[in-house]
């Protein structure tokens, strides 16, 4: 009989980031005192599940985000650089209410292919990482759940690949609050279900997030072939 997995993937929480800026891999980034307290309910939500592994981007705000869960959960934080977020040529620009992006012309020609996308790593790329670190983590985790701490684009990312859906999207329309779980259950190799979960919800709709979607409705759940296939 196959085994069950659970790979959850968790956003960081709220990142002190007065500037308004697109942080990207910039260093000195930490959370804010809202987003340690994300980090604390979503380590509460997950108390009495079954993590064996506990793995972070590199990034300062994820690994802050991951030492409560360590914490509640009696695990280390291993940390893997294909969690990392993805590179974005606008890192230290304001993005803020249109911000330096849209208003400085030199930027424009960045913006010649949405579908690679032309502004930083490509889709395939963020992608590919993706789907390594959580294939990782489903072999060592097998028949129990991991918790892998992560950046909003590579995880919305791998959710579209996931459900079969084109990797060049409006920013605007993902779904991936500030320390929120995107949940991948395996049985055996083959994923059936990816869920969504936003544990610190009642913080999130208050919270500063440079990337905040517009409203839509949580989904229920979604059901894919399997992950690990090609494409």
């Amino acid at each position: 009989m196959a085994q069950t997995t659970v790979v959850h993937l968790l956003r960081h929480g709220e990142v002190h980031n007065p500037g308004g800026v697109l942080y990207g891999r910039l260093p000195g980034y930490h959370l804010s005192d809202t987003g340690r307290r994300m980090a604390d309910m979503v380590a509460a939500a997950v108390a009495d599940r079954d993590v064996r592994l506990l793995v972070s981007s590199p990034m300062e705000r994820a690994q802050e985000t991951a030492a409560p869960l360590a914490e509640t959960l009696g695990l280390p934080v291993g940390t893997d650089d294909r969690l990392i977020e993805a590179i974005n040529v606008f890192q230290g620009v304001p993005i803020g209410a249109g911000g330096e992006v849209f208003r400085n012309l030199r930027h424009y020609r960045h913006f010649w292919n949405p579908f690679r996308p032309s502004w930083g790593e490509r889709y395939t790329e963020v992608l590919a990482r993706m789907r390594e670190a959580i294939d990782a983590a489903r072999q060592t985790a097998r028949g129990h759940e991991a918790v892998l701490v992560s950046h909003q684009l590579p995880i919305w990312i791998i959710r579209l690949a996931a459900e079969g859906r084109r990797l060049w999207h409006d920013p605007r329309r993902r779904q991936c609050g500030l320390a929120s779980l995107t949940s991948f259950t395996f049985d055996g190799d083959r994923l059936t279900s990816v869920g969504y979960s936003e544990p610190a919800g009642a913080l999130t709709r208050q919270a500063v997030d440079p990337h905040r979607p517009e409203p839509r409705r949580p989904d229920a759940g979604f059901t894919d072939p399997g992950l690990s296939s090609p494409g």
